[in-house]
């Protein structure tokens, strides 16, 4: 009992608002000075009075702070808070400077916590690996691959560049391809544009599906697919982004009979040695949103990717 009354010992977290703060509603400077927790968990904490603002219970999550205004959040301890911790790991970065850094993540490796991943993950990583990441929110992470996706990623150091960033990818001016191996010889025109709605199948909520937004909640997506190569049993694909709905690609080309090998939620079966989706980023392009300059980086197909389209008899041409 004893140990449980200590870890329910509350924190009492204190800042002052800045100029770049000035005017913002209560509950998103809340969100921005204290990103281990939930805007909607913070709201609670609002609701029931663990908010102080200038001394005083805070009023409603939509009232705007000032400049110098200080804000006093009283919390307790939860899984999410924890996981915001530093654990040392290898991060492969393909390119590093005061501003972004463009890491090469692994399959496996999941990139933020959530229930079921507290701890281990990229973002842990981060966090351990430079200092500057305790100051930005989730540490800098703008967009995020699948835990079994591998590829590129880019990842803000500063909050400026990562309000920045976040502006690019939402503007589409973030360019994204991937490479995907789907089960069955590759059917219709060689260069197909998917489009339509992706949202929550309703027969599986753990599954996203192509949706009628007339009658279904859900978002418009927009991918380009083009033929690299086709075999007997499979097809090599490249993929480019324009919007970044959730299992996007997946639900994609699963959508045109074509799962993707190993990627067992949306109907691929594992084969070629692959068990992991066949989903690989592998280039990631975009303007410096400091210097100005055009960036543009490539990553190697992995190995069990590559030992699959060798077994297929598939080609790839990195050029």
């Amino acid at each position: 009992m004893e140990d449980a009354a200590a870890e329910a010992v509350p924190e009492i977290r204190q800042f002052s608002i800045g100029e770049a703060q000035h005017g913002v509603r209560l509950d998103r400077a809340l969100a921005d000075q204290v990103p281990e927790f939930s805007r909607s968990y913070l709201q609670q904490l609002l609701a029931q009075g663990s908010v102080t603002l200038n001394g005083h219970a805070a009023g409603k999550p939509a009232s705007r702070v000032k400049a110098g205004d200080v804000v006093a959040v009283e919390m307790q301890p939860t899984q999410q808070s924890q996981a915001f911790r530093p654990e040392p790991m290898p991060i492969d970065v393909v390119f590093e400077d005061a501003h972004l850094l463009v890491i090469h993540k692994p399959a496996g490796l999941v990139v933020h916590p959530a229930p079921g991943n507290w701890s281990g993950t990229l973002l842990n990583g981060l966090l351990a690996r430079d200092p500057k990441a305790l100051l930005v929110p989730r540490a800098g992470i703008v967009h995020r691959l699948d835990k079994d996706t591998s590829g590129l990623m880019v990842v803000a150091r500063e909050r400026g560049v990562m309000d920045s960033l976040v502006r690019m990818i939402a503007a589409r001016e973030v360019s994204r391809q991937y490479l995907a191996i789907g089960h069955r010889p590759w059917s219709g025109p060689e260069q197909r544009v998917v489009e339509g709605g992706i949202g929550r199948d309703p027969r599986n909520r753990l599954r996203m599906a192509v949706v009628d937004l007339a009658t279904q909640s859900g978002k418009p997506s927009r991918t380009d697919i083009a033929l690299l190569d086709s075999g007997d049993a499979a097809c090599l694909v490249r993929c480019t982004l324009h919007t970044g709905r959730t299992h996007q690609i997946r639900v994609h080309m699963a959508s045109l009979r074509h799962p993707l090998v190993a990627d067992a939620v949306y109907g691929g079966e594992e084969a070629a040695g692959l068990s992991r989706q066949a989903l690989h980023a592998y280039r990631l392009a975009f303007t410096h949103p400091v210097t100005g300059e055009a960036m543009q980086f490539h990553a190697p197909l992995p190995a069990d990717m590559e030992n699959a389209l060798d077994f297929w008899g598939l080609s790839y041409n990195p050029a």
